[in-house]
């Protein structure tokens, strides 16, 4: 019984903590080092997503625009607020915001 108890512990713990879960839907792909969310989001995870799986989409350059002309999620091209936050818009036009 302690087992048991210990797993389902263990695997809430480890859902808790990957990126894009919750209401973000899982992950869609990587852009470079971020992971991009099945709702057009990025998450705010330290962890790199090309190390984490590698393969085709490594680290590119990023550009930075100071409008919000072509700066979609998952175009590597991220818009900088008045604030100096970086940011992508979500399919939705939702700002997602990089962590610092």
């Amino acid at each position: 019984m302690f087992v048991l108890l210990l797993s389902v512990i263990s695997s809430a713990t480890w859902a808790g903590n990957t990126p894009c879960s919750g209401k973000k839907g899982g992950i869609d792909r990587c852009d470079g080092e971020l992971f991009l969310c099945n709702d057009g989001s990025i998450s705010a995870s330290k962890k790199s997503c090309s190390a984490m799986y590698g393969g085709q989409n490594q680290a590119r350059p990023q550009s930075f625009l100071q409008n919000s002309d072509g700066c979609a999620c998952g175009t590597s091209s991220f818009c900088t607020g008045p604030r100096g936050g970086v940011y992508c818009l979500t399919p939705s036009g939702n700002k997602s915001y990089k962590r610092k």
